[in-house]
């Protein structure tokens, strides 16, 4: 009855936000509400999904190159339910941190709740500053990581100018997400964002089947330890997109409906991931190892061109997911955050965007990025954190009983539970950051020897660098 009662107050709170909105807008907004206002469940999924898988489709096979083929689909499936696991868990602290603040009559019309808050107010002020460094480091890598797809995939369409000059020029496009408010307003861009994932994942797929395999094609993979775990660390860092789950669950009308979307998410998501990375590796082979983004090696068609252009409108949909958090911690710091007027938040946004338009240059190593952030950023930020966070949360006998949220039956209980969480950390402490830290650093660094720091035109054939 307890959790009930909290339930409807969540609920409640919401409709009035909802209500106060709508309500102070006139009928020609409607047109703008439907397209730019969501916090229903479809708009959760629309966003988890979107944003779960963007550039590293691209750079999956070069994943399988590294692993061979058995070994990245179990890895897919496995840190696929990881990671919905794990995005239960920050969903469950989060309805806990809200309902505990709402019962002291906290009001959070115009505060975003964010993850390093739910840490504070839970777990005290060292929680938040460890979760607050991971998560904006993360999450400013993560737009770094985007910003040089962009350079890389508009490089096969045009590569008159190099990929150093394509990253100053989509900096500037991407600087334009200063302009969106919040989640609530990614409705029409997620649900677009799906759509052009999946084209690109089928066209990925039936690509390579139509092109077939290359003459000579090897399938050696795994040959060095070093790769396979680069690899490994690549999945961990596809299946870590739920470092903005809080931010999207404050985004809904009803937050505490969230807890199964990441995961309807993850299965969605599989169903591009898979068949993609699978058709690539059998097409292309070992070829995949010195290029690490996979629209390299297919021929350039109208259909590839498509597909380019479409990863590259998404990126900059991912770029804003990933930056939007980050915006929203900014404002807080310099005082800003409770200011209506978009266009003065939107100037207060701007020195965000500079450092990660510098890091993008500096280390333009598309691919193998992926893996030195998942190891380093993403096993702590939405592994580890999350599932140490849950068990001293509820680790005494009245936070258990009090919880708003209980263990699923069919985990048994608290103790399923914790047993699951000391599993997910045990795993991702020693295989994805301590092996796959010393795989994707060793990779990161011979990238350096290899084509030094601010290189102009990364994996470029000869004549065109």
């Amino acid at each position: 009855m307890a959790a009930e009662k909290v339930e409807t107050v969540i609920a409640g709170n919401y409709v009035e936000m909802e209500r106060e909105e709508t309500d102070s807008k006139s009928a020609e907004s409607k047109l703008s509400q439907l397209f730019w206002h969501g916090g229903s469940v479809y708009d959760a999924w629309f966003s988890c999904a979107s944003n779960q898988v963007a550039q590293v489709l691209l750079t999956l096979p070069y994943s399988f190159s590294q692993l061979g083929m058995l070994s990245g689909i179990l890895f897919q499936l496995f840190y696929g339910l990881m990671g919905s696991w794990t995005a239960y868990l920050i969903s469950v602290l989060y309805v806990e941190y809200r309902t505990r603040k709402e019962r002291e009559k906290v009001d959070f019309r115009n505060h975003v709740i964010q993850w390093f808050e739910v840490l504070d107010g839970l777990l005290g002020k060292h929680w938040r500053n460890i979760g607050l460094f991971f998560n904006c480091t993360f999450l400013l890598f993560g737009s770094v990581i985007q910003l040089i797809a962009c350079a890389s995939n508009i490089y096969y369409i045009n590569d008159n100018l190099d990929k150093r000059t394509w990253t100053y020029i989509f900096g500037a496009c991407c600087a334009t997400t200063v302009f969106i408010p919040s989640f609530h307003n990614y409705r029409i861009w997620s649900f677009l964002g799906l759509v052009m994932t999946t084209y690109t994942a089928w066209y990925l797929t039936i690509a390579s089947f139509l092109h077939g395999q290359v003459e000579g094609v090897k399938h050696s993979g795994p040959t060095k330890m070093v790769l396979y775990f680069t690899g490994a660390t690549n999945i961990l860092y596809t299946f870590g997109g739920h470092a903005v789950t809080v931010e999207i669950m404050h985004a809904m009308w009803k937050p505490q409906k969230f807890k199964l979307i990441y995961l309807f998410a993850t299965l969605y998501v599989l169903t591009l991931t898979l068949p993609s990375a699978s058709a690539v590796y059998w097409a292309f082979g070992d070829m995949l190892l010195n290029h690490s983004n996979a629209f390299a090696l297919l021929p350039r068609t109208g259909f590839r061109d498509i597909a380019v252009i479409l990863m590259l409108i998404h990126q900059f949909i991912t770029f804003g997911f990933a930056c939007t958090p980050l915006y929203f911690v900014w404002e807080k710091f310099i005082g800003v955050h409770d200011i209506k007027s978009i266009y003065k938040r939107a100037l207060a946004r701007l020195p965000v965007v500079i450092p990660i338009w510098f890091l993008a240059i500096v280390f333009p190593f598309f691919g193998p990025i992926n893996s030195t952030v998942g190891s380093l950023l993403v096993s702590f930020t939405v592994y580890i954190i999350p599932a140490l966070a849950h068990m001293i949360t509820f680790a005494s006998t009245s936070a258990r009983e009090n919880a708003v949220e209980r263990p699923p039956s069919f985990l048994g209980g608290w103790a399923g539970l914790y047993s699951m969480n000391i599993f997910v950390v045990g795993w991702v402490l020693v295989v994805g950051f301590g092996f796959g830290g010393w795989a994707s650093m060793l990779n990161f660094i011979r990238q350096i020897d290899t084509f030094g720091l601010f290189t102009k035109c990364y994996q470029c054939p000869p004549h065109k660098a």
